[in-house]
């Protein structure tokens, strides 16, 4: 039986494989960019005004596929009070991103929100009625060790900062799953409607603690809109190029380039249990993926050999 891995090192040598591993780090470098903007913007303008602004400049990139896509199944989505629990979560989720990184540093609330994989693993057999074996249980548990590494619960408290990353890693991982349940929505369906709760919450949210921005913050607020579909659009290009096994383990990259970003830009220095816990989040989110992935190979070669031993099976003397 080949290691949960081999798969992705055999493909590591294709030239899709490479396009795909360099793209999903382009991705995952302007992510760190957009976010290290976006703890720069927070710590002169609220979290609710920056939402307003970012999502703004974001629906104004997406007005050309918007205006490609079905009108019925842009405004008519099926299951809509789930498409609105996961706006709901999605909104809450980047809100509490925002309030997060205007009191920690950036690499401390990356750690907790790659977290998220592991609370989806856990949550799926109650949400998506998948069976965990005891490899991707144990592999779950040593998860939330690193999460409590990374928290340093033997310190005097746990600042408040720390409590929304937690919640908004758990709404990350609540919008996930819910992706998954409607995965047959159109991408661009969930990210409009997605764009449009962030913006809406700005909007009712900007006004009790608007700061007037300069025109260049202005650009600088809109940016992160731009920036934010952009990357998305590389991790999609990178899905497109390479097998999700090759590719996925790079997204921890981000905690790299947000560590190194947050030193250059805020003088932010890791702490020593930052760093364990997020190696510990890290290879136990992998772990996780490449276990999922190979439970499914596994199901799908028997679910085609059943098939065959079906069709090939002798029909039964009249």
């Amino acid at each position: 039986m080949p290691a949960p891995g081999a798969s992705a090192l055999s493909a590591f040598g294709t030239p899709g494989a490479r396009a795909g591993i360099l793209v999903m780090l382009a991705a995952m470098l302007i992510f760190a960019i957009n976010d290290t903007l976006g703890k720069w913007l927070v710590a002169t303008y609220s979290a609710g005004q920056v939402l307003l602004i970012r999502s703004l400049a974001a629906l104004i990139v997406l007005a050309p596929f918007l205006m490609r896509a079905s009108p019925r199944a842009l405004l008519a989505p099926e299951r809509p009070g789930l498409q609105a629990l996961r706006v709901a979560l999605s909104t809450l989720e980047v809100f509490c991103f925002y309030v997060a990184v205007s009191a920690l540093p950036l690499a401390d609330v990356l750690t907790y929100w790659m977290a998220a994989p592991i609370w989806v693993a856990a949550l799926s057999p109650l949400v998506l009625g998948e069976r965990i074996g005891w490899r991707r249980w144990s592999a779950i548990a040593v998860g939330f060790v690193g999460v409590l590494v990374a928290l340093e619960p033997s310190r005097a408290s746990i600042s408040p900062a720390a409590g929304v990353c937690i919640v908004g890693s758990l709404a990350f991982a609540g919008m996930m799953l819910l992706s998954r349940v409607l995965r047959g929505t159109p991408d661009t369906t969930l990210v409009l409607w997605q764009t449009t709760g962030a913006g809406l919450a700005g909007l009712v949210l900007a006004p009790f603690a608007w700061v007037s921005p300069t025109p260049f913050d202005v650009g600088l607020l809109a940016l992160l809109g731009v920036l934010s579909m952009l990357g998305h659009i590389c991790v999609n290009r990178a899905f497109k190029l390479a097998d999700a096994g090759t590719v996925v383990p790079y997204q921890y990259t981000l905690l790299l380039f947000a560590g190194v970003l947050g030193w250059l830009v805020f003088g932010d220095v890791p702490r020593p249990a930052l760093v364990i816990g997020a190696m510990i989040i890290v290879g136990a989110g992998v772990y996780i993926f490449l276990r999922e992935r190979q439970v499914a190979r596994r199901a799908g070669r028997s679910a085609r050999r059943a098939l065959t031993r079906t069709r090939t099976r002798p029909a039964a003397p009249p």
